[in-house]
């Protein structure tokens, strides 16, 4: 048996190998022909083809598949109360009958629109949000929440490791499942390769559901890198949210020597925009698990609130099911309204053209633009490929940093001290278009203003990256930088 399984798989590399030339012709074809991407995503495709055809095969196997054309995740389900909301809000703007806490936070009320056009993003105010920086501190609050189940817990984690942390997590959840309480982990499943099938059924055993996104063929063999879920996502009896940066893992506790301390940024949100991010994770499970949790209306009851909240929020998302890029959009947008400064933490830092431009635009008319990112890599070419752009940041007047205290993995952009957009979409083509994310957009000075602090408390740990210090990198950085950036549209 093993032996002709051998001469199977020899036979088809004999093929491949004999046909590499038509094989990659078709695969140049389909790219150029058949699918709608940015000029510079296809010229890098057919060069890859054409100058290294094995690996350019291989590559495109991998990381270049094309779903954007599906209508993965239908939110038709979503009718009554979230629709009406939406309705209600469009034609509240529209007559100019908006009002807002702080009367300067009209001047968003463009961006307020698109999202409830684009996304369908209703704009809740009797929110609280907590911040949450350290990995510690964030899942201490984390499983404590979780202890205060009554009806059920929701968990979805683009990564989730079988080390201390998660078996921590998993006691509490299997406890809660013993209770009563209905809980649910959806887990990404490139994000997760290392758990293993008896980790999930050790969960099922107790009565928790598991779904899995994308699962992997043939075991644990992966052929889609792109299109991975991001997001992270916990929601509570529709009481409390959680979403951010923050992954399962002892590296986000700090405890990995490779990366040291981990600098990351977390939501807690106390209000009705907990319904928002439940809907993202029923619109996710319902794809995964092939089952319609729409119709079960206790996950939506809004419950009643101890205190009134005071930051407004709308809860946004994007992903390559969609032609909308909402995440991306925002970010523009708020690049473009800024009047004072822009800060930006991102452990990627690959922007597209308009995304560069507004931001050399910006520098360039006086907008005091920082931008800061890790000293050290996790993805070696992405990083390079970052490396790269903050040069080009650095050339426009930018003020660059790196982060030195560890690893920065932080999501954020605040503008003006008065908006903010924050969760799991890293500032990379990646993220605006090929993964599945979800992000938060906050009007709230109060909250903005202690995310801006939190970013120069960052500064007083960072490398201040000046013209002459960019200048003066060697020539094997010069090169890496050169090399990444030319794939910089597939990382």
């Amino acid at each position: 048996m093993a032996e002709t399984i051998w001469n199977g798989v020899v036979t088809v590399y004999d093929f491949i190998m004999d046909n590499i030339v038509i094989i990659n012709i078709l695969f140049a074809l389909i790219i150029v022909f058949f699918q709608r991407r940015s000029p510079q995503t296809v010229w890098t495709w057919l060069l890859l083809l054409y100058f290294i055809p094995i690996l350019g095969f291989i590559m495109y196997l991998v990381i270049g598949q094309d779903f954007h054309k599906s209508r993965m995740f239908k939110a038709k389900e979503i009718e009554g109360e979230l629709k009406y909301a939406v309705r209600r809000q469009e034609e509240t703007i529209y007559h100019k009958r908006l009002r807002l806490a702080n009367p300067e936070m009209t001047r968003f009320k463009d961006l307020i629109l698109y999202n409830l056009e684009a996304g369908e993003a209703v704009l809740t105010d009797n929110n609280d949000i907590r911040i949450y920086t350290d990995g510690k501190e964030k899942f201490r609050a984390l499983i404590e929440e979780m202890r205060q189940a009554k009806r059920y817990i929701h968990v979805q984690y683009y990564i989730i490791r079988n080390d201390e942390l998660w078996q921590e997590i998993e006691k509490v959840l299997i406890e809660k499942a013993r209770e009563g309480v209905e809980v649910r982990v959806l887990f990404d499943s490139m994000g997760c390769r290392t758990m293993k099938n008896k980790d999930w059924e050790r969960l099922e055993n107790e009565g928790i559901q598991v779904a899995e996104f994308f699962p992997a063929l043939l075991g644990k063999l992966q052929l889609r890198v792109n299109y991975r879920n991001h997001r992270k996502i916990v929601v509570i009896d529709g009481r409390i949210g959680f979403v951010g940066g923050f992954n399962v893992g002892r590296e986000y506790l700090g405890r990995d020597k490779k990366f040291g301390y981990w600098r990351d940024t977390h939501l807690c949100i106390e209000g009705a925009a907990v319904t928002s991010l439940a809907v993202r994770f029923v619109l996710d499970w319902n794809y995964a698990a092939k089952e319609n949790l729409f119709l079960e209306d206790t996950l939506f009851e809004i419950p009643q609130y101890t205190r009134h909240g005071r930051d407004p929020v709308q809860i946004i998302s994007s992903g390559p099911d969609s032609q909308i890029k909402t995440i991306h959009d925002n970010y523009l947008r708020l690049i473009h309204s800024a009047k004072d400064h822009v800060y930006i933490q991102t452990p990627y830092f690959i922007p597209d053209d308009s995304i560069l431009d507004a931001l050399k635009i910006a520098s360039r008319s006086g907008i005091d633009v920082r931008i800061m990112v890790p000293c050290k890599p996790d993805h070696p070419f992405v990083y390079w490929a970052t490396y790269s752009y903050v040069g080009d940041m650095v050339a426009a007047g930018a003020k660059c940093y790196v982060y030195d205290n560890g690893f920065l993995h932080a999501k954020t952009m605040c503008v003006d001290g008065m908006v903010a957009c924050v969760g799991t979409a890293n500032m990379d083509i990646r993220s605006f278009g090929l993964n599945f994310e979800v992000n938060a957009v906050i009007y709230s000075e109060r909250t903005v203003q202690k995310l801006e602090r939190a970013f120069e408390n960052d500064m007083t740990k960072c490398t201040h990256v000046t013209r002459k210090v960019y200048d003066e990198r060697s020539l094997v950085i010069k090169a890496k930088e050169q090399f990444s950036r030319l794939l910089s549209p597939l990382l």
